[in-house]
């Protein structure tokens, strides 16, 4: 007999007090796809909403790195809690690496993610940001498939090859029903509804959430937000 998962059921139990899931994703890198979802879990905190923050990316987690994160790790209680950093919950896979490139590849790393879906406790969060891994490869897909209220916000630049790689995912995203918030186009020339300006001071207000929140960056994306209507759904 094949062995029933019981992880699908549990995931779901452990986002039912979630009220919007955000999946910032981003198909190249370089592109601030963790800056970004990084620093709206701040905006959405500083609003007052209840936030959660995901760092799924195995490759390159760094969203400890821009909150400027120190001295936290998760406590166990029938699961694992995330601490609560800049008045954000943060969970990172970076906790159980050591800082150091986790050795996962394929199935492996899927298999890890949905892990930790499964032991992590949110509890009640108006967001949950997850900063998604890169690409549309396994492990992407098995977090779309098992949160399955997550929207999609697509970070790209000006860059015709972003561009280019964009379009095509977003249209297996299309062909997959998976629901998009929208395309956020980063380090733009200047500002725009959904454009966020390329500033000289991001780099330096890395690791200080409240250097950060003052930057050009974090205003156009405050404004973005705003736009895309990112205020709480009814659970």
């Amino acid at each position: 007999m094949t062995a029933i998962d019981p992880r699908p059921s549990v995931i779901a139990e452990r986002l039912s007090g979630v009220k919007r899931i955000i999946a910032v994703t981003g198909w190249k890198g370089g592109i601030g796809k963790s800056v970004t979802a990084t620093t709206l879990a701040l905006l959405l905190a500083r609003q007052g909403h209840k936030v959660g923050l995901f760092d799924l990316d195995f490759a390159g987690a760094s969203d400890h790195l821009i909150l400027g994160a120190k001295g936290i790790f998760p406590k166990e209680e029938k699961g694992l809690e995330p601490p609560v950093y800049e008045g954000v919950k943060f969970m990172s896979v970076v906790f159980f690496s050591e800082n150091k490139a986790v050795p996962l590849r394929g199935a492996n790393v899927s298999d890890a993610i949905i892990e930790l879906l499964a032991i992590t406790q949110w509890g009640e969060l108006d967001f949950l940001v997850l900063d998604m891994p890169p690409g549309i490869n396994d492990a992407a897909l098995d977090v779309m498939r098992f949160a399955r209220k997550a929207e999609v916000l697509a970070v790209t630049t000006p860059s015709l090859l972003a561009h280019d790689v964009l379009a095509r995912s977003m249209d297996l995203y299309k062909k997959l029903k998976v629901p998009v918030l929208g395309v956020l186009e980063n380090m733009a020339d200047k500002a725009g509804p959904r454009k966020l300006r390329r500033d000289p001071a991001l780099e330096k207000a890395l690791g200080r959430p409240e250097k950060l929140l003052g930057t050009a960056f974090a205003k156009d994306l405050a404004r973005a937000a705003a736009r895309l209507g990112l205020k709480p759904r009814r659970a």
